[in-house]
């Protein structure tokens, strides 16, 4: 039997007081399912040929030739290692700066199973991402490679950057970790660009590897 919902009211009780909402946020924080669905969607456009991919060999060629504008989407930890001159910076993920018990466990799990290793920060989506790169690019015909480290927050970026309006839009297939030193004739900061993303403990490991590489070719 069909239930017809406009029959029922909320419930009132005996002394005419209705129960309080529950108290909700006004901005609703991203889930990983809204991430997944991004993700997706990003593919999807890279596998349609709405969104060209380009690998890190031919991204100097299609910035200085063809136009293109090389979009920084890492956060700024990143970044601050190393980052290609004259690239436009939007994060598409910034520091969660939320200090509620929830999220100071998820920190603390965070920090054991990636963080400590890794060195990346626990980190929420950038709920002001369109509006930033709008404010650098107000020109929606604009050409624009959406590059971050490993090539996976840049599609999600893509997707946004799609949805918002950005039609002309390149994905650096495979990120900053695929790219030789030659591929970016002009990078700043303290590291290579292709080990920007690793930190922690992952760090130490990878400077003892260089060195011992280093130690093997001079034998």
């Amino acid at each position: 039997m069909a239930l017809q919902l406009n029959h029922f009211y909320p419930y009132t009780s005996k002394h005419g007081k209705q129960p309080k909402p529950a108290l909700t946020s006004t901005r609703p924080r991203p889930t990983k399912f809204q991430v997944k669905a991004a993700s997706t969607n990003g593919r999807e456009l890279i596998q349609s040929g709405a969104v060209r991919p380009i690998p890190p060999k031919e991204a100097a060629m299609a910035m200085s030739s063809e136009g293109f504008v090389l979009l920084d989407i890492r956060p700024d930890w990143e970044r601050d290692k190393a980052r290609v001159a004259g690239s436009l910076h939007v994060p598409l993920f910034v520091k969660d700066m939320d200090n509620s018990p929830l999220t100071l466990l998820k920190k603390w799990v965070h920090f054991g199973y990636i963080g400590l290793w890794t060195g990346q920060n626990f980190t929420t989506m950038n709920p002001d991402f369109l509006q930033q790169v709008e404010a650098e690019v107000p020109d929606k015909d604009a050409k624009l490679l959406v590059a971050c480290g490993e090539g996976l927050r840049s599609v999600m970026a893509a997707s946004k950057l799609y949805a918002g309006g950005f039609k002309n839009l390149g994905w650096l297939a495979g990120g900053f970790n695929r790219s030789a030193v030659s591929d970016f004739p002009a990078v700043e900061g303290s590291e290579k660009l292709q080990y920007a993303t690793i930190g922690g403990v992952s760090y130490f490991f990878l400077q003892l590897l260089i060195l011992l590489q280093a130690v093997g070719k001079d034998d």
